[in-house]
């Protein structure tokens, strides 16, 4: 009885194919194919890696592609040295689905919280304005603040921003 990696090369051999024609074709490295061909599956990257090397090459010879896969599955098994199944690669999968659901998820939660302090501080700024409004208005915000102990220039830029907030209160009103 003949090797999976013998077969191989034989029916690569019968239609004429040169090793280098399928590493162009496939794009598949030179050494993944001797190594196939030589049943040295540890040389293989393993898992789904490795099913995609068999595939590639049975169809650049114009091989079943699913007969040749399941033909190497047994010789890998046969053979002991494959360590590597599908499922670490469905679980390799699905932990980056969580990892992406996760990080998404943390965004969001990013987003809420930066919202919510705009939020305040939009109330915060609402609460003082309104308040130095009514101040304005009952007369008792210009003597709110401790007008006597500032200098004069802070006292004439206080009162040119107090000019202009009440240039555009009244027209606001009006």
């Amino acid at each position: 009885m003949s090797s999976f990696g013998e077969d191989l090369r034989m029916e690569r051999l019968a239609r004429g194919i040169a090793l280098e024609q399928i590493a162009a074709v496939t794009k598949i490295s030179q050494r993944h194919l001797v190594a196939l061909e030589q049943e040295r599956f540890r040389l293989l990257p393993g898992g789904i890696l490795s099913k995609g090397i068999v595939r590639g090459y049975a169809g650049a010879v114009g091989l079943d592609e699913r007969d040749w896969t399941e033909r190497f599955l047994k010789a890998c098994r046969a053979s002991g040295e494959m360590t590597e199944d599908d499922r670490g690669w469905t679980t390799f999968a699905s932990n980056v689905g969580k990892a992406r659901i996760l990080h998404h998820e943390a965004v969001e939660v990013r987003v809420r919280w930066v919202g919510a302090l705009l939020l305040a501080l939009a109330v915060a700024a609402g609460a003082f304005f309104t308040v130095r409004y009514v101040g304005f208005r009952a007369g008792w915000w210009s003597t709110f603040l401790p007008w006597r102990h500032l200098s004069s220039n802070v006292q004439a830029g206080w009162a040119s921003v107090h000019a202009m907030l009440a240039r555009i209160l009244s027209r606001i009103q009006s």
